[in-house]
């Protein structure tokens, strides 16, 4: 039996499969990656938009990037990838977990109910006074900055900046799946970002056969167990197509 062969049966007979997910698996839908060429830090710099010192010394500049952002991914549809995995998930049920380190919510917009967002969610914002999160509304509709509608301070974007914890429990909840996990799959990310590039290695690790997909070697090429040199669509249509 050939590797892929074999990766798909392991995948039809696992019970708990755990996903990680990276800007790669929404590239196809033209939302554009962080450190490939033509990606976002080519054109900006990291720490003036996604940072906390950045977003303090220029709010509205910061703002004014995720609105051109925030309007983009809405007009963006999920893809074959995000689409295969929500019929993983309706196969598996409550043994499946994905878990994304994107912002743009299109695994929930493609189906996806147990996700976890490591990074949290462009369609949010935060109040730096009291905390208080609420939905962003249409672009056309926007305020920069946002006011929040609870004490009137200036909200920021609910993401997970450089140098910021992520959402507390969240990578907690996550290292519980992947651990667990009978099967790993990591997606369309260089596993170079901690915590969320170890959660492939937890799982090998503890057991798990590990897959991962992705156009490029990365760290993690070495311990997998099926590597395909593809992107997020034609790997997962191969392993479940």
């Amino acid at each position: 039996m050939d590797k892929l062969a074999e990766a798909r049966r392991r995948i039809e007979e696992a019970s708990r499969i755990a996903v990680l997910t990276g800007a790669g698996i929404s590239a196809p839908s033209g939302i554009p990656t962080f450190r490939d060429p033509g990606g976002l830090w080519e054109n900006f710099n990291i720490e003036d938009y996604a940072t906390p010192e950045g977003f303090a010394r220029n709010p509205e500049e910061v703002w004014r990037w995720y609105a051109w952002r925030y309007k983009k991914i809405r007009e963006a549809e999920p893809n074959e990838a995000h689409r295969l995995l929500a019929e993983l998930e309706k196969k598996k049920g409550d043994g499946f977990l994905l878990v994304t380190q994107n912002i743009d919510g299109l695994h929930q917009r493609a189906g996806s109910k147990r996700v976890i967002e490591l990074h949290g969610s462009i369609h949010r914002a935060r109040c730096t006074a009291c905390g208080y999160r609420s939905e962003l509304p249409p672009p056309e509709e926007l305020e920069i900055p946002p006011r929040c509608p609870k004490c009137g301070a200036m909200m920021r974007p609910d993401v997970v900046w450089f140098g910021e914890p992520l959402p507390p429990g969240a990578f907690e909840a996550a290292l519980a799946g992947f651990r667990s996990a009978d099967l790993a799959m990591v997606i369309g990310t260089s596993a170079l970002v901690e915590p969320a590039a170890s959660l492939g290695r937890y799982a090998k690790h503890a057991g798990a056969y590990l897959i991962e997909i992705n156009p490029e070697e990365t760290p993690l090429t070495p311990i997998a167990d099926l590597s395909l040199r593809a992107g997020a669509v034609e790997g997962l249509r191969a392993l479940l197509g």
